[in-house]
């Protein structure tokens, strides 16, 4: 993929808001679920796995109590992010972006070199994101469609150009009747996230070419 294709830091954490680790079933309307997103479900179990993951990869770090204090409530965080990934694969189907295996393995690689080797890249990830090393492909996969769907729509680092990627990601999230489960908030279709959430999803169109992904603090 081009330089000039790696233009989204993306900044994948979510609210860090204080509520319990996932136990009980989704909502009445969809029992066991912790959302619906265009009539596919996201089992809780499936996003209790994924918590147990950045859980088990924090307990085993040497940064393990900071980490474990610091990455707020993963359950809302991990959920954005499956949300999210789905909003991106239904723009990623509009506009004819695919990401191939080829762009996958050279992304994460440059990702590997720019973050100074593996080990560092998985350390910057779970800290700044709760991003377990199993899912550092996801964030390599979000980070080359969001790049191509950009690039595909001539989206430029300009308050129109934001706009113009927000109202597309707005349009997609709507069509897809995002349904969540109230206990972990709702849908904010106009920002693309969880209500509650705080991290600027569409707006980490860097100027820096060479950044590593992700690893902007959110909000910024």
């Amino acid at each position: 993929m081009h330089r000039r294709d790696r233009r989204i830091a993306l900044s994948v954490s979510a609210a860090l808001l204080a509520a319990p680790l996932l136990t009980a079933c989704g909502s009445d309307a969809h029992p066991g679920a912790a959302a619906v997103v265009g009539g596919e479900r996201i089992e809780v179990a499936t996003l209790q796995a994924q918590v147990k993951d950045a859980r088990d990869a924090q307990a085993a770090s040497p940064q393990a109590a900071q980490l474990l204090q610091t990455s707020g409530d993963l359950s809302r965080r991990k959920l954005n992010g499956l949300i999210f990934d789905q909003v991106v694969d239904r723009v990623a189907e509009e506009n004819g972006v695919t990401a191939t295996r080829a762009e996958l393995q050279q992304t994460r690689a440059a990702f590997v070199r720019q973050s100074g080797g593996e080990d560092r890249l998985a350390a910057v990830l779970l800290q700044e994101q709760g991003v377990a090393p199993d899912q550092i492909d996801d964030v390599v996969r979000r980070n080359v469609l969001m790049n191509k769907i950009a690039a595909k729509l001539g989206i430029t680092e300009t308050p129109e150009g934001q706009k113009k990627l927000t109202d597309v990601f707005t349009t997609a999230s709507k069509s897809l009747n995002i349904d969540v489960n109230p206990r972990f908030g709702a849908w904010d279709d106009s920002q693309v996230q969880l209500a509650t959430a705080t991290s600027p999803w569409l707006r980490q169109i860097s100027q820096d070419q060479g950044a590593a992904p992700g690893i902007a603090p959110a909000g910024t």
